[in-house]
């Protein structure tokens, strides 16, 4: 039984960022040290709960011991356990790489900011309660706004500003949904959705829907779907390079939000819904990759290249969701896994170019950088990653989504074959530019740099999670394919709740 560790991926980075404010924030060791252990721990956790979920079925801790719906909880599942256990995968990384870096000691409260950031992150996957979601959004906006101007800088804190008024619109778009909800139904537990939207008479079916419209709306701009992306290419290329990749799994909680309700509280087979959340899905999806592509290709500097790449995923991963089937919502599942540590990966070689360079433009070729072998190296291996080339998991998770949705191969294949040939061509020119014209200029020897071996480790560490995803897929399909199974299925996480009859 998990049911008592379900709370600690919450409990730890929140107990953890106080004692760094508190106690530790004139020292930046301990705070490496105590920020980093916790962080280990985290992952040590979200081991547990993934092994415990595959174990047994849906848990749930109740806080403070009031039964749903009437109190808060937390609900571990395998999608939920899968997502805790991404996110501290990614954390270990970046936060490596933030101490090798130096980029911890550039601003106040790094690592502080860095665990309440992962509270909210791994709040929000693990809650059963839609008001709850919108709780831990807040925490994780707060927290990440503070890692976003980390370091100062006029560019960073007007994206900053940006990005904090794109996320308030969307918050205030959610208590909008959330209070529609409550009114129609009564309750915002998940699983007490789950019940009553099968129940719903039909006059209150069409208020029902255009709640269910703004609740997608929400999770669209946390998951940066046109048309409200706009927040995240200035946001990402601007922010320090580990923050921008920890934020490579922050748009995967839009998708993990319309998963979740999309397969419990918003299937298509629902009366109240119908195939109208597919129907808005499916189109901005195709639309975002193929911006997203276009971005890469003619992106003019490293981080919009990369913060383009990132859109191009969200589009791949919202192609298979929309279809709300098991087999594409496992696909699904696989692509998020890789699109996050490859995504992550590329900001932080980004911003080992940028730290050698005065800037990381794309527009010209400036002399070799120190470690430019290597870097390049990684560029290439990432690139390889991200365009969805053979041998490594893009290039399955790519096939997956396309086999999932055989149904529209005639659209959805076209669309997505063809951004990866522009997501190719505009690696290609990147790399053309960033490496090799700076050796066929005959510009000097590269300046000498200060060593960043734990940063590198970082960043290999990441690579090594995409080898081991694409050697393991078959395993990992096999235990998607039974976690996107439960979810839509829905029948343990509703019983996980013990839901008292007439609610």
């Amino acid at each position: 039984m998990m049911s008592h560790w379900i709370i600690a991926p919450v409990i730890l980075p929140a107990v953890m960022g106080a004692l760094l404010v508190l106690l530790m924030r004139g020292d930046l060791l301990l705070q490496r040290i105590f920020s980093t252990a916790a962080t280990v721990g985290l992952l040590g956790i979200a081991i547990a709960l993934v092994w415990g979920a595959t174990q047994t079925p849906a848990e749930v801790y109740f806080l403070g011991n009031w039964p749903a719906p009437f109190g808060i909880v937390l609900v571990l599942d395998r999608l939920s356990a899968l997502m805790v256990l991404l996110t501290a995968l990614l954390a270990i990384a970046v936060q490596l790489y933030a101490i090798g870096s130096n980029w911890d000691a550039r601003g106040r409260h790094f690592h502080a900011l860095f665990q309440f950031q992962l509270m909210g992150i791994c709040g929000a996957f693990l809650t059963g309660d839609a008001f709850n979601l919108f709780v831990f959004f807040e925490v994780l906006l707060i927290a990440s706004y503070g890692l976003m101007i980390h370091g100062g800088g006029k560019d960073r804190l007007r994206a900053g500003v940006q990005y904090v008024a794109y996320n308030l619109i969307g918050s205030t778009l959610f208590l909008f949904a959330l209070a529609t909800i409550y009114g129609i139904t009564g309750t915002l537990n998940i699983a007490d959705l789950a019940v009553k939207v099968q129940t719903l008479p039909e006059g209150e079916m069409a208020l029902f829907r255009v709640a269910a419209v703004m609740l997608i709306l929400v999770f669209a701009v946390k998951g940066a779907l046109v048309p409200l992306q706009f927040w995240l290419p200035g946001t990402y290329a601007n922010a320090p390079g580990p923050v921008a990749a920890l934020f490579a799994v922050m748009t995967k909680i839009g998708a993990y939000a319309v998963i979740r309700f999309g397969a419990l509280v918003l299937p298509p087979e629902t009366a109240a819904t119908g195939t109208l959340i597919a129907d808005l899905l499916m189109p901005a999806a195709i639309v975002t990759l193929l911006v997203g592509a276009v971005g890469v290709l003619g992106a003019s500097t490293f981080g919009r290249l990369a913060a383009f790449a990132a859109i191009a995923s969200m589009g791949t991963a919202f192609i298979a969701i929309a279809a709300f089937t098991p087999q594409a919502t496992a696909a699904a599942l696989y692509y998020i896994i890789h699109s996050t540590l490859a995504g992550a990966a590329l900001f932080l070689i980004a911003d080992l170019v940028a730290s050698r360079r005065a800037h990381d433009r794309l527009t010209e070729a400036l002399p070799p950088i120190a470690g430019t072998g290597l870097i390049a190296g990684l560029f290439m291996a990432t690139g390889i990653a991200v365009a969805g080339m053979p041998p490594l998991s893009g290039f399955i998770g790519k096939l997956l989504v396309m086999e999932a949705l055989r149904d529209q191969a005639a659209l959805i294949w076209s669309v997505i074959l063809g951004a990866s040939l522009l997501i190719i061509l505009g690696f290609a020119r990147a790399g053309s530019t960033l490496f090799w014209k700076a050796h066929a200029s005959g510009s000097r020897e590269p300046a000498t740099h200060r060593p960043e071996g734990l940063a590198f480790v970082a960043t290999f560490g990441l690579l090594a999670g995409l080898v081991v995803l694409t050697v393991f897929s078959g395993p990992v399909m096999t235990w998607l394919e039974e976690a996107a199974r439960l979810a839509h299925d829905g029948a343990d996480y509703i019983a996980a709740n013990r839901l008292p009859e007439g609610n």
